[in-house]
């Protein structure tokens, strides 16, 4: 297979890995970082000025539309950057949801918004770690009236503290549905904290939530499915991009560091170990791309088979990797002032974020019993 990229998506690739590097420096980060909102609504409006809100969107809705392959080098460049604004929650996550369930109104309303960087949006979904499944277990709705009564919790929303929209998924009637619920509806609470990782995050409470009856998406819950399988390889490019930098800054300072007259570098235990941390990030890319490629496939048994086959390996590559960056560090792998530790801390993050690395390896079971 060949995996060389276009002109356009090499162009893609570098413009925003040089604007993060610019504008998104380790430096700047750890400004945003402990600001109160813990990120930046000026870098989230130069993101949108350069197209990067739109790529998921159709041009249809103004949207660049750039395809799973284009999303996932974008995700590349924002875990090499360590990006603190919502890219992934609202402009891949939240977005697709809007794309695959919305009607033409819905989208028409909503899409063009999120393009703009005018409007935050993220998917409320997931309730204990169980995200790798559209299915809601606990939260239900329920008619009233002309429209809808929301009740039920979700469990570690990634930037919902940020967010204009929640796209709150529920048991309707034996169905899944998606209701569009503004952030400050009545009935809505949250319970706000910075994640492993230092991004926002939070605890929803939705306790009698009346939203009217065009809040509902039209789509069910296979177009819901779509859209995570679609997120879930763009959060595995993204955890690749961490995963490769990491991996850079520890063979640089096994350069630099010097112990007994001559660098670290060339102590072959430690070498053999950077090779294997070596090879489960090249094992990781191959993961990445098959994610990328596969996330689109129509057929929904063997889509979840690769995704979830893919995130729970990189799962593991992801905790290899980032564990043997601190340790050859030393202690200055887990000061804040190294950029080190807070790769390791977004590939932490990785292993729980839509569907824990036990959901995934669940849901491949199942997929294999299936077959």
């Amino acid at each position: 297979m060949d995996f060389a990229f276009s002109d356009e998506q090499q162009m893609l690739r570098d413009s925003t890995r040089r604007f993060i590097a610019e504008r998104c420096g380790f430096e700047q980060r750890q400004r945003i970082r402990a600001s109160d909102a813990g990120w930046s609504r000026d870098v989230w409006s130069q993101l949108a000025e350069l197209g990067l809100l739109a790529i998921a969107i159709p041009e249809a809705h103004g949207g660049l539309d750039v395809g799973a392959v284009g999303t996932m080098l974008v995700a590349n460049a924002v875990g090499e950057g360590l990006l603190l604004e919502p890219f992934w929650a609202s402009a891949v996550l939240a977005t697709r949801v809007l794309v695959e369930l919305g009607d033409e109104a819905q989208r028409a309303r909503w899409l063009p918004a999120l393009a703009a960087g005018d409007i935050v949006a993220v998917l409320a979904h997931d309730e204990d770690g169980d995200g790798a499944t559209a299915t809601p277990r606990r939260t239900t709705a329920a008619r009233s009236g002309d429209g809808w009564q929301l009740d039920g919790a979700k469990a570690l929303v990634y930037h919902a503290p940020a967010a204009d929209l929640l796209l709150v998924s529920a048991n309707a009637e034996g169905a899944t549905a998606v209701f569009v619920v503004p952030a400050d509806a009545t009935g809505l609470t949250l319970r706000a904290y910075r994640s492993v990782d230092d991004q926002c995050a939070a605890d929803v409470a939705l306790d009698g939530v009346i939203v009217p009856a065009d809040a509902r998406l039209a789509g069910d819950a296979a177009g819901l499915q779509r859209a995570l399988d679609f997120a879930l390889a763009a959060l595995c490019a993204e955890a690749f991009g961490a995963m490769d930098r990491v991996l850079a800054a520890t063979i640089e300072y096994s350069r630099q560091r010097v112990q007994f007259g001559q660098p670290i570098g060339r102590l072959q235990a430690l070498q053999h170990r950077m090779t294997e941390m070596l090879m489960h990030l090249e094992q990781a890319r191959s993961l990445s791309y098959l994610a990328a490629t596969g996330c689109t496939d129509p057929d929904a048994d063997a889509r979840a088979a690769t995704l979830s086959a893919a995130k729970a390996l990189m799962g593991q590559s992801a905790r290899y990797i980032g564990q043997q960056a601190v340790q050859l560090h030393g202690g200055m792998g887990m000061t804040d002032e190294l950029a080190v530790s807070h790769w390791f801390k977004r590939l932490l993050a990785f292993e729980l974020r839509a569907g824990t690395t036990d959901a995934h390896l669940a849901r491949y079971r199942q997929q294999l019993r299936a077959d």
